[in-house]
Formats: C-alpha cells, sequence, structure tokens
C-alpha cells in the first residue's frame, strides 16, 4: 500500500489528472462489462450442457438400437429348430451333412448378413462329428482357446464381447439343446467402425467419449481435438481418476448415461474453454466498446489537463534550465490565480539568485580554477618524463645498465598508464605497460620468476579501456608467485586471443593458488589498493554483464583469471 502511495505521489500533475479521471470514468464500464460479460459465459454452458446431454441420448439410443438388431438376429439363428437339429444330428454319410449345409445353413446366414450390412461374419462352432463348411461352420476347438469361451457356454442368452483397443464387436451365444450332449456357439463378427459410427459425429472436434463396461475397461473411445487442444484428451484411467476426485468440472463440461442392459457406462465431455470459445466475437465487440471509451476519455482528459497544467510545465522546464546554469526567465504569466502568483514569485527569485552568484559564486570558481591548473602543474607528465630521460642517460654514461633498464620500463609504464588522460587505449599499448611493469618487478626479484606471453598479433589493434591487465599480473607476482611454497622457479603466463565477437586474455601463475572460500568472494569484496573487484566492476560498467573477469585456483597448483571483453576497433 506504501509502494502505491509513493507511486501516486511521484506521478506527474498531469498523469495525476488522467489517472483519477480513467479510473472515475472506466469503473462504471468494466464493472457492467464484466456482469454482462460472466452472464454470457453462464449462458454458453448451459446451453452446452443441455446440447451434451440431448448428443449423448441421441448416440446411446442410436448404440442401443443397433445392439438388439444384432441380438434379434442371434436370436433368430439361435432359435431356429431346422439348424438346432442340423448341428447336432448324426450323418450316416456326407450327402445328408451337404443338404444341411446348402438348404439350411447357407441360406440362413446369408440373409442375417444381407438384413444386417454391420455383420461381417456368422460362424457356429461345434464339437459334433460334422465337416467343416468355411466361416459357416467350425470345429468348437477352434474358440475353446479364448477367454470368452467359458462364460459364453454356460450363459443361455447372447453376450457381446468388445474390446476398444483391440476395435472388436462380437456377439456370441450358446446353440442350447437339453437333448443332446453336443456344444454348439453362434459367433458374429460385426464391424466395430459402423456399430460406433453415431459416436465419431456428434461433433466436429473437441470433444471426448469414452464407454467402459462393469469392470470399467474401455469399450469405446474417441478423442477428436484439434492439434491446439490435445492436451484435452483424457485416457480412461485419467477420466475415472478426475471423476473419483470430483475435479473434473474445473476444465471439463461432461455429461454422463448408462447403458443398462449390458452393463456399459458412457462419458461425453469438452472443454470449458472451447465452449467459451464461441462467445470470441462478443468478447472482441465488448474490448472494442471498451477501448474506444477509454480513448474518448484519454483525449478529453488529456486536452482538458494540458490547459491547467501548461503553465506549470513552462515553469518546470525553466527551473531546469536554472538548474543547468542558465539564470534566465522565460516563462510569464499574468494571471493573479494561484499558479500565476507562484511563477512571478519564482521570476523575483531567480533575480535575486543572480546578484547572489555574481558576487560569490564566481569569485569562488575562478579561484578553484587557479588552483586546479596550479596543481597540474605540478603532476605535468613531461617534467616526470624528461627526468626518467635523463637517470636513464647517467646511467647509460655510467655504464649501469641496470639503472637504465629500470628507468625505460619506468619511463614506458606511466607513459602509458596515464595515456594521454585517456580511458581507452590500443592492446598493443596494454601490453606494453604490462610488460614493462612485470619486467620492473622481475628486476626488483632479482629474476627470480619467468614470465611467457602469447598473444595473437591479430588482435594488437583493437581497443580496450586501460588499466586491466596490470592489477591481475601483479595480483598473480604478490599473491601468488611471492608465496609459492613449491619447488621450481615461478612462471607468469599471458596469453590472449579472439574468438568470433570477443577478446580473451587470461593470466595464469604457478603459486601457492587461492583457497575456496576467498575464491568464491574474490569478484565481490572490497581489497586494499585498485584490486581485482575494481577491474571486474569497470569492465562491466564498460561492456556489460557479460563481460568480466573469472577465476579458476587450485591449491599448491597455481591461478589462471579470465578476462572477456568486446571486440572494438
Amino acid at each position: 500500500m506504501n509502494k502505491i502511495k509513493v507511486w501516486f505521489k511521484n506521478l506527474k500533475f498531469r498523469n495525476k489528472i488522467l489517472f483519477i479521471c480513467l479510473l472515475a470514468g472506466l469503473l462504471p464500464v468494466i464493472t457492467l462489462g464484466s456482469f454482462w460479460y460472466n452472464q454470457i459465459q453462464h449462458l454458453f454452458i448451459t446451453r452446452e450442457n443441455e446440447v451434451l446431454d440431448e448428443s449423448l441420448n441421441q448416440a446411446i439410443s442410436s448404440l442401443d438400437y443397433k445392439v438388439n438388431t444384432y441380438f434379434d438376429a442371434m436370436n433368430h439363428i439361435v432359435w431356429n429348430e431346422d439348424v438346432k437339429r442340423g448341428v447336432t444330428s448324426h450323418y450316416d454319410n456326407n450327402y445328408e451333412m451337404f443338404l444341411f449345409y446348402h438348404y439350411t445353413l447357407d441360406p440362413l446366414l446369408n440373409t442375417s448378413k444381407f438384413l444386417q450390412t454391420d455383420i461381417n461374419r456368422i460362424t457356429i462352432y461345434s464339437n459334433n462329428k460334422m465337416h467343416s463348411h468355411g466361416e459357416s461352420l467350425r470345429p468348437l476347438s477352434d474358440i475353446e482357446q479364448y477367454s470368452w469361451f467359458e462364460s459364453i457356454s454356460k450363459a443361455t442368452t447372447p453376450k457381446l464381447i468388445v474390446s476398444a483397443k483391440e476395435e472388436t464387436f462380437e456377439v456370441a451365444s450358446q446353440l442350447f439343446d437339453r437333448h443332446h450332449n453336443t456344444t454348439n456357439i453362434v459367433y458374429m463378427d460385426i464391424d466395430y467402425e459402423n456399430v460406433f459410427e453415431s459416436m465419431s459425429t456428434l461433433y466436429e472436434n473437441n470433444y471426448g467419449l469414452i464407454i467402459l463396461d462393469e469392470n470399467d475397461l474401455p469399450v469405446f473411445q474417441i478423442n477428436k481435438f484439434s492439434e491446439k487442444n490435445k492436451s484435452f484428451a483424457l485416457t480412461e484411467n485419467e477420466l475415472l481418476k478426475q471423476l473419483s476426485e470430483n475435479s473434473i468440472e474445473e476444465q471439463y463440461i461432461y455429461k454422463k448415461a448408462e447403458l443398462i442392459p449390458y452393463n456399459w457406462t458412457a462419458y461425453l465431455y469438452r472443454p470449458i474453454g472451447t465452449v467459451s470459445a464461441s462467445s470470441y466475437e462478443l468478447e472482441f465487440t465488448f474490448f472494442i466498446v471498451v477501448l474506444s471509451s477509454i480513448l474518448i476519455l484519454f483525449l478529453s482528459i488529456y486536452f482538458l489537463s494540458k490547459v491547467v497544467v501548461r503553465p506549470l510545465i513552462m515553469l518546470s522546464k525553466n527551473m531546469e534550465q536554472i538548474e543547468k546554469g542558465e539564470l534566465v526567465v522565460t516563462v510569464t504569466n499574468t494571471a493573479s490565480d494561484e499558479i500565476g502568483n507562484l511563477i512571478q514569485k519564482f521570476g523575483n527569485m531567480v533575480h535575486k539568485l543572480q546578484t547572489m552568484i555574481n558576487e560569490v559564486y564566481k569569485s569562488k570558481i575562478a579561484r578553484q580554477e587557479y588552483e586546479m591548473k596550479a596543481l597540474q602543474a605540478q603532476i605535468n607528465p613531461h617534467f616526470f618524463y624528461n627526468s626518467l630521460s635523463l637517470i636513464n642517460s647517467k646511467a647509460i654514461m655510467a655504464d649501469q645498465e641496470d639503472i637504465s633498464q629500470m628507468a625505460q620500463y619506468l619511463s614506458s609504464f606511466y607513459r602509458t598508464t596515464l595515456n594521454q588522460g585517456k580511458s581507452i587505449i590500443s592492446v598493443k599499448d596494454e601490453l606494453e605497460n604490462t610488460t614493462s611493469y612485470i619486467q620492473i618487478q622481475r628486476m626488483m626479484h632479482s629474476y627470480s620468476f619467468e614470465v611467457h606471453c602469447e598473444v595473437e598479433k591479430d588482435i594488437l589493434d583493437y581497443t580496450m579501456i586501460n588499466l586491466l591487465l596490470q592489477p591481475l599480473v601483479e595480483n598473480a607476482i604478490n599473491h601468488g608467485i611471492d608465496h609459492k611454497e613449491t619447488s621450481g622457479k615461478g612462471v607468469l603466463t599471458i596469453s590472449g586471443k579472439q574468438n568470433e565477437d570477443n577478446l580473451i586474455f587470461t593470466v595464469s601463475d604457478n603459486g601457492c593458488g587461492i583457497v575456496p572460500e576467498k575464491l568464491k568472494t574474490i569478484l565481490t569484496n572490497k581489497t586494499e589498493g585498485y584490486g581485482v573487484r575494481n577491474v571486474h566492476d569497470r569492465v562491466q560498467l564498460s561492456y556489460g554483464q557479460k563481460f568480466g573477469l573469472a577465476y579458476q585456483s587450485e591449491i599448491n597448483v597455481g591461478t589462471t583469471v579470465t578476462l572477456t571483453i568486446p571486440k572494438r576497433l
């Protein structure tokens, strides 16, 4: 709440007027629009529930009618006395068997298939001693291995054998005859797609239908969703889980219906989002009206606030000019209201300020400028270079080569360090600065460590901010090589290379290494002197957060620091 108050307090006056007026104008529009939108959504969902219920009931009725016709066809065969007599009789010769096949069995089965075009095949399986007759009559041993055989053998009414996984729809019934010991099963193979054809055309898309048997195994399943709504498709396990948790209504509109004669349960569902999509045109109209209202309100309030706030804006701009040092009053107002009085008093204040500046401030500025010039004269680098040059000449004359080299290294080091007051330096000069510093350190260390420099020549003409490599070298010598505890001479290695976009420098030593606790904070903790943190911060301020230093170190093995900067000419 306090943040909102601070934010509103810091708004410009014109924006405050705009905000308050827009808020007062939009609240009624948004309230009424939200109420209207929710009512429309409720009506669409109610209507969809009714349509879903009606569609499912029609589909179930159609399926029930088809199954009954299959049962009628089955009963027509099962209760046919001629067929019953034919499959239970004992035949003395093949001719009698042929007469049964030709004049009784084939006509009956063919007529049933002709009347019910969904039936692919009708077969009677019998353990009576008869010859097989195409698909019409087969030995009972052909089906004894099926899981449904035992239940059909004990039943006295037709049974459905349906599987969504295998897409099979079968009807089987025992041809019961108490006067004979033979077992006869009438089997119908029915076209699975034709049976459930009405289920596949309930909607064009974006719906799912699952029919489960008494064991919650799928009898039929269809998920007809567009590509972007594929995630809404449910398996039977997902459906049952959401039903048990009562969470299905959070995302779906669904209806349930039961086929009591077969102990089947059908579930038809559609995502709420796809139902709401039908109201997009109304939503679009609503948003157009709201946006138009906002635009009209904004333009009206904008011009109103411009008239009211314009004098204050001019006064604010004039103050900004005065803050920059231009002590000239450019705003005028002859009105006698509060704003007019404020502008007039502001003008009087500026005139008094001009008088004070002329008397005091300018004299202080002049004195400071003189003091600065005197200080600059004292640190004139030419005086320093000439002194080093004189030392070099005297050393040569006295045959003191070490002193001469030291003077040359110092001269080169401070020339590249000062860089004529510029912060940008070429890679070549930065390397010269670093090399001079290293040679001075080697002389001071009696050449107790070696230096290897491996820099690609192609990068020497690129530029970088100065004094990046020297602090890294200083750190490697003072905190690495100087504290080396292992045998052998210290080795300092400097390399420079490039990739497609960046320059990459590494400074490595074989010194004592850095303990892990310090290594984690080396780029965040403050240190005495210039420090590697200063280098890291300068690089990120100049080039961005993805550039800077990266450290790798191992105790008594050494430390490597990598500097990454962008290529710039």
